[in-house]
């Protein structure tokens, strides 16, 4: 999905939701067994009931190495399916790859040709040779970090350089300069939404990914205040608050009316701002 696409699935669903999909096997409802095969019904099921609302899913791929071989097999089942009933969202591998060349090649590999993705969250630490083998698939999404919604955040990201900048902002200017805003995004944290505004400056037409609305604590009205463009420009990611709304069989059902009430308050922000 280019980033034409991206945005037109934002008009058309008046939404810019993503549903992460954190699929914790020890936290599935009690009827589902806690196995591999238990996260691929419960996935398919959470799918099925929130694919109108989203434009983008998540799965993380922490919660399926645990699983083993199975659980990797279930992480492309999930992409596959995905692609298959739903080609009109977007698929983010969270996986937050980055090391030497060599081996942040065989990464991008994995991800976006043995797996599928459509896009794979990388860490830019390593500097540009690291996340280079990502931006080689032209036809596919970087999704650099940059300023991230969790409290150890300020140990680093919020560093004052020699020159004054913070440490985040020389990311993202540096990074703004390998590749455009149709091939690269940003994750930037829900509780640093203050911040999107100098974001901006340097990113003004990049997509922003934005976890830590919800159970983080962060704001959708100030991200979309601080965040958001003519075009949206921005994926706003839940994952608990949704996928883990309800541990019971209506577990699917309480995801949904979870979704609908994200997707309700997103409509009104892009009427606000004139997105639609």
């Amino acid at each position: 999905m280019n980033k034409q696409q991206l945005v037109e699935q934002i008009r058309r669903k008046k939404s810019f939701l993503c549903v992460g999909l954190d699929s914790d096997s020890t936290l599935l409802p009690p009827h589902l067994p806690q196995t591999a095969e238990g996260v691929l019904t419960f996935n398919k099921a959470i799918i099925d009931a929130t694919a109108d609302l989203a434009v983008a899913y998540k799965p993380n791929e922490a919660f399926y190495e645990p699983l083993g071989a199975e659980g990797i097999d279930v992480l492309g089942e999930t992409i596959d399916y995905l692609h298959e009933r739903y080609p009109d969202t977007l698929v983010i591998l969270d996986a937050k790859r980055g090391d030497i060349g060599n081996t942040s090649a065989q990464y991008a590999k994995a991800a976006f040709e043995e797996l599928g993705a459509d896009a794979v969250t990388t860490a830019p630490y390593m500097g540009r040779d690291s996340i280079s083998p990502f931006l080689e698939y032209t036809d596919r999404w970087t999704v650099l970090l940059a300023l991230t919604s969790n409290a150890g955040s300020t140990d680093f990201q919020h560093l004052r350089l020699e020159d004054g900048r913070l440490l985040y902002q020389a990311v993202l200017e540096t990074a703004v300069s390998w590749a455009s805003s149709d091939q690269l995004m940003f994750v930037a944290g829900a509780t640093q939404a203050t911040l999107f505004d100098q974001i901006r400056e340097i990113a003004p037409d990049y997509f922003l990914l934005v976890p830590g609305v919800g159970k983080q604590g962060g704001s959708l009205e100030e991200v979309c205040r601080h965040g958001m463009t003519e075009e949206c420009g921005l994926i706003v990611n839940s994952s608990r608050g949704i996928i883990f709304a309800s541990h019971g069989e209506d577990y699917a059902d309480a995801a949904r009316a979870k979704s609908v009430a994200l997707r309700e308050e997103m409509e009104r922000e892009l009427e606000r701002h004139h997105v639609i």
